[in-house]
């Protein structure tokens, strides 16, 4: 670049026509922000967010104690105690879900082989209180009742896929 140039584009504050022009274009550009309160965006239906215990129709939790989501877990943010019951089933005494460890992978989803470990599409939720991130059994079937119908349907547009 020669010196005269140069000199032109400092005298006329070249880069900033440059960012002024860029400017004006994108001014009058459809804008993509939203008022994200009252406005949502679409979501998918294979979407992972808080998770929830299912339990059968007759209500009896589904989980048989299996232990298959706590080992499959990379952030091990599950954790299981089991009980053997008087009619030889086994069932959980304690199933926890650290939520700060957990990295929404779905692979104890996946891994359930009773699907009773589902991952719902809600995400607003938050904690005001150290431990509160932990969510407890009664937690989870206590979410998997509200949203019963929400997973069942989600499940059913995801099948295809499975």
């Amino acid at each position: 670049m020669t010196a005269v140039t140069r000199f032109f584009k400092t005298f006329l504050l070249w880069e900033l026509l440059k960012g002024m022009r860029l400017t004006g274009k994108n001014f009058f550009a459809r804008k993509v922000t939203i008022s994200y309160p009252e406005e949502k965006t679409p979501q998918s239906p294979r979407f992972r967010g808080l998770h929830a215990l299912r339990r059968y129709p007759n209500g009896e939790e589904r989980c048989i104690a299996c232990k298959l989501c706590e080992a499959v877990c990379p952030a091990l943010a599950i954790t299981i105690d089991c009980e053997e019951r008087e009619d030889g089933t086994r069932r959980t005494t304690r199933y926890d879900i650290d939520l700060f460890k957990c990295i929404y992978c779905g692979l104890c989803e996946e891994s359930c082989p009773v699907d009773s470990i589902v991952e719902t599409h809600v995400h607003e939720f938050h904690f005001e209180q150290r431990g509160e991130q932990i969510i407890t059994k009664q937690e989870l079937l206590a979410i998997g009742d509200k949203y019963e119908q929400e997973i069942a349907e989600r499940r059913a547009l995801d099948a295809p896929y499975r």
